[in-house]
Order: C-alpha cells, then structure tokens, then sequence
C-alpha cells in the first residue's frame, strides 16, 4: 500500500550509471547536474562525479553542442534562436552554443527554410499574399529562423 523509501544512490553506482548512460549518447554537463539532483546527490558528490565524466570524456559540451546543432538542423530543421534555446535548456554554456552556432553557414538555415516555406505555401490558405506572408513568417519564425533569413526565403517565389 505504502511506497517503501528508494535507498540513497551511492557516488560508484551513480558514476557508473552515468557513465554508461553517456556511452550510449551525448549528453551535457547540464543533464548529468539534472539527473543527479534528482537522484538527490549531494552538491560536492555531484561535482566529483560531473568532474571525472569531464576528465575521461563522457561528457564534452561543445562535442555535445556539435552533435545537437547537426541533428536539430538536418532532422527537426529547426532555426539558430530555436536551438539556441534548446542548448541553454540543457545548460549548455552560452560561450560554447555560440561559438557552435556561428560555425553553421547562413546558408544551411536558408536552404532549410526554403523547403519549409514551399512545402508550407503549398497548405496555407490566404485571401491575399500579404495574408499568407504573415502565415508563412509566423511559421518560420515558431521554427527558430531569425527575421533576415525568412525575409530571404519569403520574398522569393517558388522555384
């Protein structure tokens, strides 16, 4: 009837879990903090632990960065403020989500939002070009593109 009380994660088994769990994916300094406060770690087990993931490089924030800048781009297409959100959700630090974002050229973001504003022009429905205009800015900008490149994208016509 009554939920009996979870034991107290020692500090090997909760490195060993975490080990394994970054063996299997990348993940951020940030989810492993996360992970370990639900876990209930104290502060100064969680930082020893967070320290030797760092030192035998299960965690690496910017090889985290690169990988989630990748796959949001090529799999979700999501735009720079989108991911940019997305990184510092997963407390990743904002020097390193920079650095990251600047390296993807204007022109992966463009050639995207192009495929996502012909295919979405195809389904909107308007009663003039301004009307749809706004649905497609609005869309693009609820992906994350940042308003010079929708003006790219939106101004040209279907090709």
């Amino acid at each position: 009837m009554f939920a009996k009380p979870k034991k107290q994660i020692t500090e090997q088994e909760a490195l060993l879990k975490l080990s394994a769990l970054c063996s299997q994916a990348e993940h951020s300094s940030g989810e492993m903090k996360d992970k370990m406060r639900r876990w209930m770690l104290p502060s100064d087990v969680a930082e020893r632990i967070l320290d030797r993931l760092i030192d035998e490089r299960f965690v690496d924030d910017e090889r985290f960065a690169r990988f989630f800048v990748r796959d949001k781009i090529r799999f979700d297409r999501w735009g720079r403020r989108k991911i940019e959100q997305a990184l510092y959700k997963k407390g990743v630090a904002s020097d390193i989500s920079q650095r990251v974002l600047d390296a993807v050229p204007a022109d992966d973001y463009i050639e995207i939002l192009r495929q996502l504003i012909a295919a979405k022009r195809r389904t909107v429905k308007a009663d003039s070009d301004y009307e749809l205009n706004c649905k497609l800015i609005r869309f693009a900008m609820g992906r994350g593109f940042d308003m010079d490149i929708i003006r790219k994208c939106v101004d040209m016509p279907d090709e």
